[in-house]
């Protein structure tokens, strides 16, 4: 499904997702919801390597629309918001985050699944499930604590506070602070700096990350297969064939 509330645009390895409906400070809609997760699926087979979100406009996202919310109240797995929420939680892409102004309800859940969060100085996260008499999603209430501590996580999702830029990196909801209207730049900068690296090497450190094994001796065990595999790719035989070359030029 595809809406123009929702742009997808593919350059290379990189696939730009962007929230497009500023008039509504692009709150979503289920049309929307949709789109992402045929998009996020898409992008596993694609050839994308690097999926990033934004939002036009002064704001990421305003949330669900409450209006389409209540007309499309979501009900069982695959009601398209609970489809955008598995592929986001699964993807294994590598994602970030552009943020700018505010990043309400699910804007702020999903950056819980990113591997980079970039935000203006300006930006604002908040959760305010509890106003709505609704609960936390998206996994919120397990990661939001262990990213923060049980105290300031009941400050996040029971009172719904808002959480300026600069604290929620302190707090390690996101990656780094950067000046205003710059964000979508400097997102596409980290995009290029990680396609400079193997891609690979990449796409296999974050299966890794996000492997559910916890035990030591389980995740040496997944990583020296991963590592085990990396040492068959083409990739690693001419990173070690342009060193010796170097090697033999000087010498």
């Amino acid at each position: 499904m595809s809406t123009s509330d929702i742009t997808v645009k593919r350059q290379g390895a990189i696939t730009q997702l962007r929230f497009n409906r500023p008039a509504k400070r692009n709150a979503i809609t289920v049309e929307m919801y949709a789109a992402l997760a045929d998009a996020l699926e898409a992008a596993e087979t694609d050839g994308t390597v690097v999926v990033i979100f934004s939002g036009a406009g002064p704001g990421f996202t305003a949330g669900n629309d409450l209006a389409d919310f209540v007309a499309n109240r979501p009900e069982g797995e695959d009601a398209p918001v609970f489809r955008f929420l598995r592929a986001i939680a699964s993807s294994t892409r590598i994602l970030i985050a552009a943020v700018q102004g505010r990043a309400i309800g699910v804007g702020t859940t999903m950056l819980l699944h990113c591997d980079f969060v970039l935000a203006e100085h300006s930006a604002e996260l908040r959760m305010p499930f509890t106003d709505l008499a609704l609960v936390p999603e998206a996994a919120s209430s397990l990661l939001v604590p262990r990213l923060v501590g049980h105290q300031r996580a009941a400050s996040l999702l029971m009172l719904g506070e808002a959480v300026p830029a600069a604290r929620a990196c302190e707090y390690g909801l996101i990656n780094q602070v950067v000046a205003d209207g710059t964000v979508l730049d400097e997102a596409e900068k980290l995009a290029a700096r990680l396609l400079e690296k193997p891609r690979s090497a990449i796409l296999a450190t974050k299966k890794l990350m996000k492997s559910p094994v916890t035990d030591v001796a389980g995740r040496m065990a997944e990583e020296g297969a991963a590592f085990s595999a990396q040492l068959q790719t083409p990739e690693l035989a001419s990173i070690i064939a342009n060193f010796f070359a170097a090697r033999a030029k000087v010498a």
